[in-house]
């Protein structure tokens, strides 16, 4: 399957609800004070926010006056172009330290922990040595679960007791990396709710103790959200990126979701990346963040189709 056939089935349920509507609705009838009403109702049950809803309002009527347009046909290649103007492309990743230390963070039933094991998978297909850190002691399964992965994937685990303190894990692991001369150690830390201080302040230690198992670790701090959480999920982003430095988003279960529009709150309210979405179950959906294809998956004109 191309990359663009892939990025369209995975947004189908995106393109055929929210954004489905949107395209019904710029067809071809003139612009009218109802016209914006319902265009700006719909962008934000598409989970766009408010914020970034009124924003895109506002720059399309600007360009409605400057172009005279008459017909809302004229306002879809200008929504898709915006559209495409608020997303970041993501950075080329960076491996330049050996190992490459990376935290995955998120709350609970995010994917967190396959998203692990698919990037696993991603990297060591591109010949790079993985060693993964199972710092999430407090949820047995998730031990359980990362060293079926690392097992199916020859890719060494380092683990500890159940319940046992997860920043000497993640030390361990981190250590143990080192040891190994991998190329990349990825932690897999507990999921927990970012209204729960406690559990943040633990995930703050674990992000400390990494860095005094190898100076300037964390290198990366990878935050993992469920796109079908919505409007939920920016506060969660929040939380985080103010807790342990994040610095790059993957969002999950793109395909599971009826809306996408948060891609765009999180990039307008905190400027993180999306590195990677989730388009399906297998390894291989797991695929590098197209700004192009996610628009274009997204908002597709029923005209052409």
């Amino acid at each position: 399957m191309s990359i663009f056939s892939r990025w369209q089935e995975g947004l189908s349920r995106t393109s055929k609800a929210a954004f489905g509507q949107i395209a019904s609705l710029l067809g071809t009838s003139e612009i009218t004070d109802e016209t914006w009403d319902d265009l700006e109702t719909l962008l934000i049950q598409a989970d766009l926010g408010i914020e970034s809803a009124s924003s895109i309002l506002d720059e399309l009527k600007r360009c409605t006056r400057a172009e005279g347009w008459i017909r809302s046909e004229a306002l879809f290649s200008a929504l898709k172009a915006e559209l495409r103007a608020r997303l970041i492309r993501p950075p080329t990743l960076d491996f330049s330290h050996k190992p490459t230390v990376i935290l995955v963070v998120g709350v609970n039933g995010s994917g967190k922990t396959t998203t692990i094991a698919k990037l696993s998978a991603r990297f060591a297909g591109e010949g790079k040595k993985i060693l993964l850190g199972a710092a999430d002691t407090f949820r047995a399964a998730a031990v359980d679960q990362l060293q079926v992965w690392g097992d199916r994937l020859n890719v060494e685990v380092v683990a500890g007791a159940p319940e046992s303190d997860p920043g000497a894990v993640a030390f361990n692991a981190v250590q143990a990396a080192v040891a190994r001369n991998a190329d990349v150690v990825m932690v897999d830390t507990a999921g927990r709710l970012h209204t729960r201080f406690n559990l943040m302040e633990e995930l703050k230690k674990v992000y400390r103790v990494v860095g005094k198992a190898l100076t300037g670790a964390p290198h990366h701090v990878w935050l993992v959200l469920d796109a079908t959480t919505g409007q939920n999920a920016l506060q969660q982003a929040r939380s985080f990126k103010e807790a342990v430095n994040v610095d790059g988003v993957i969002l999950t279960k793109l395909d599971s979701s009826a809306r996408g529009g948060m891609a765009f709150a999180i990039q307008r309210e905190l400027g993180l990346p999306i590195l990677f979405a989730g388009l399906g179950e297998k390894p291989q959906d797991l695929t590098p963040f197209d700004p192009d294809a996610f628009v274009d998956g997204i908002l597709i004109d029923r005209k052409e189709t």
